[in-house]
């Protein structure tokens, strides 16, 4: 017999099966919100408690193998890292030996000699800290061994000689040392005591509101309106050598000067021995004389004397005698179109006057750190040691540039001598002792450029000062002789020339490069925290006092000025001792950063002037065709590189060890002052500051460094 279907079964069934369906799907889209990555399934199996126990050590060993793999990827992530130190280290230090011993940069006698001394110099101070570290971990530092209270069998041979070396360094190096110290010390007092008097001077000049006040001014409109009869002759003249960057600006800035074109003529001395540079110079001058400019050309044939013999030549010239004054401008100045009616003025009615000295103002002071340095260093300079020999003594060093120079002065005093390469500190010496006075203008500014790399920095300072040194020892006598009164004798021989000019590059480097590293080693050599550090901070402060926008760059201008010493005291000793880099004269490396600006200024300036005269074009180019025609000329120029200086890279070891060697006997702010003057040392040696150069040293320096961070992260990982 048939059964009958079964119909409310089935339905039951059919509504189980849609429910559990829909229960499946809200699971799973929890499951998905929560993990949207993936959908995991949980199996537990009821099995037996050795079938647990074999899962627990099979997991076991799965998380055993994986902290192994991960060990091992970061001990090959350490080797890697190793491995790109040592190259980049190695090939760095190729680099470096490779860039010392180039004959880009021939050494003279004097800096050989110097750089000999400093080697040798290094290899002491690295065999004493071995020799103090090897005494420290035996404990010698807090127990010293004596030599008469055991033998050398008792003490070891190591110890019998740090014996006999404590008793040496105390009874014979240390008092000589002390002495040095003692000596150092006051030199630096008394020059701090001057910097001190100049700083008086300086703020009460600011205080009484005392500058030099003319006997007329020019008015071009009203009834004080000037006459022509009150515009004097005047030859502007312009020296310089190779100056392709900067050539436009000069002369286009001394020929819009505001003063009658048959009261002035222009000189364009060009000492240039690129016949590139004489062509692009010679077509600026027609370009000039095509607009109605009084402007000449000049080219020596003979160059001897450097810008001295450049001048001396220049003021031979028969149409010289029918002109009263002479303005001087180097090749990057620009003046403004006001400079002659502010600095002739001043001649009228003051004929013991023979120079008009005006003040530097730089269009590149905040290029880069090197540039923010000196713009302190010259903010000081104009601003408080010119400005107070100026108003109260009438004497100061002519600066070679920005000035103007009455032609009988000049005459008087014997014209322009080649005997130095300081000659405007020369003529100006000279014409001190014939009686006449100068006047300087601090709120009269020129625009010039600063070097903007260490390379021209450092032979600019070269030059600054060897050439006073020669100077000294060539007009010493003449000095004593002269009909002067004793104060200005004195002030001469013991402020301008031996104080300023020799024992402060001389205490400088003596006191922070070679008796500060050597009293670490000497340790009965005391020399006192406030001279290292607290006087030191107050002289920079003092000087940064022109230049406030500055203050943020105090501790770089301390630590760089005394990376300057050894520099300076170099140049002195060439010159005091007459050493063949005394008297090599290199131009001053120079940019044109404004030049562009200024030659598309001058353009717009002159659109009427050109189109007023028939002017060929084909004649003289247009001051931007020729500037496109040196950006050309730069682009395929060869690339530059940084340089490597042996003497600042030798003194930062000695620094830097002798830092170490302060920490063993806990002299902090010795070590803090070491450290940082030994990391001065090496950045300057590694030519990293200034004008930088992406060259290959430096991106090997990043690329160690950025690999010493990785390489700690991974240690510190593990």
């Amino acid at each position: 017999m048939s059964r009958t279907p079964n119909y409310e079964f089935q339905e039951w069934w059919n509504k189980q099966r849609d429910r559990n369906h829909d229960e499946l799907l809200l699971e799973k889209s929890d499951n998905l919100s929560t993990s949207p990555a993936f959908l995991s399934v949980e199996i537990r199996s009821s099995g037996s408690p050795g079938d647990r126990m074999a899962d627990k050590d099979r997991a076991r060993t799965r998380s055993a193998r994986q902290i192994s793999w991960v060990w091992l990827l970061k001990f090959q992530q350490i080797a890697g890292s190793l491995a790109s130190i040592t190259n980049g280290i190695v090939y760095l230090v190729r680099t470096a030996n490779r860039r010392i011993s180039s004959p880009d940069s021939p050494a003279d006698s004097a800096t050989s000699r110097l750089y000999r001394i400093i080697k040798v110099f290094l290899i002491v101070v690295l065999l004493l800290l071995v020799f103090e570290l090897v005494a420290y971990f035996n404990g010698w530092h807090f127990s010293p061994p004596s030599v008469s209270s055991a033998s050398a069998e008792v003490l070891g041979f190591i110890g019998f000689l740090y014996a006999n070396w404590l008793q040496i360094r105390g009874n014979y190096l240390s008092p000589s040392l002390q002495c040095l110290i003692n000596l150092c010390i006051v030199l630096f007092l008394i020059q701090s005591v001057d910097r001190l008097l100049l700083m008086l001077g300086c703020f009460w000049i600011k205080f009484r509101r005392l500058k030099p006040v003319a006997a007329f001014e020019y008015s071009s409109t009203g009834e004080n309106a000037a006459s022509p009869e009150d515009y004097p002759m005047v030859l502007v003249q312009i020296p310089m050598c190779n100056e392709r960057e900067v050539y436009q600006q000069s002369i286009a800035a001394v020929c819009i000067q505001d003063w009658p074109k048959d009261k002035m003529l222009i000189q364009v001395l060009d000492d240039s021995d690129e016949l590139d540079v004489q062509q692009l110079i010679k077509a600026e001058v027609q370009k000039w004389q095509l607009r109605g400019v009084r402007i000449l050309y000049r080219h020596r044939l003979i160059r001897t004397g450097y810008k001295a013999g450049n001048l001396k030549s220049a003021m031979g010239c028969d149409y010289v005698k029918d002109y009263e004054f002479v303005a001087i401008f180097d090749a990057d100045f620009q003046p403004g179109p006001d400079f002659l009616k502010k600095t002739i003025p001043h001649f009228k009615g003051n004929d013991e006057l023979a120079l008009v000295q005006t003040r530097w103002s730089f269009v590149n002071k905040d290029e880069n750190l090197l540039t923010r340095l000196q713009n302190i260093n010259l903010s000081f300079h104009f601003e408080v040691e010119q400005q107070v020999n100026g108003m109260f003594i009438n004497f100061f060093g002519f600066n070679g540039t920005a000035g103007v120079w009455r032609i009988k002065a000049l005459e008087e005093c014997g014209g322009w001598l080649e005997r130095t390469t300081v000659e405007d500190m020369d003529i100006a010496v000279r014409a001190h002792l014939c009686g006449w006075k100068f006047i300087y203008l601090n709120d009269v500014k020129c625009l010039c450029e600063l070097p903007e790399s260490y390379e021209a920095y450092k032979k600019q300072q070269h030059r600054w000062h060897s050439g006073p040194m020669q100077l000294f020892r060539l007009c010493f006598f003449d000095v004593l002789k002269s009909k002067v009164s004793w104060k200005k004798k004195a002030n001469l021989i013991f402020l301008f020339f031996l104080l300023r000019k020799l024992i402060l590059p001389f205490y400088s480097f003596t006191l922070f490069c070679i008796i500060l590293p050597l009293s670490m080693f000497l340790p009965e050599a005391h020399l006192p925290a406030w001279v290292v550090c607290y006087v030191p901070g107050i002289m920079s402060i003092l000087n940064i006092l022109p230049a406030p926008r500055s203050f943020p760059f105090l501790v770089p201008y301390l630590l760089f000025e005394n990376t300057m010493s050894v520099t300076k005291f170099n140049a002195m000793i060439s010159g005091l001792f007459r050493f063949g880099s005394s008297y090599e004269w290199i131009v001053t490396k120079k940019l044109g950063r404004s030049s562009e600006n200024n030659l598309v200024a001058l353009e717009k300036e002159l659109e009427p002037l050109v189109e007023g005269t028939s002017l060929h074009r084909s004649s003289s180019e247009s001051g931007l065709q020729e500037l496109t025609k040196l950006e050309i000329s730069k682009k395929v120029g060869k690339n530059k590189r940084n340089r490597l200086y042996r003497k600042e890279l030798a003194l930062a070891v000695i620094l830097l060890t002798a830092s170490v060697r302060s920490l063993l006997s806990a002299q902090g702010i010795h070590f803090y002052f070491l450290l940082f003057q030994g990391i001065s040392f090496l950045v300057v040696g590694l030519d990293l500051i200034g004008e930088q150069n992406h060259s290959s040293s430096v991106s090997v320096l990043k690329l160690v460094c950025s690999r010493l961070k990785l390489l700690i992260t991974s240690c510190s990982c593990i």
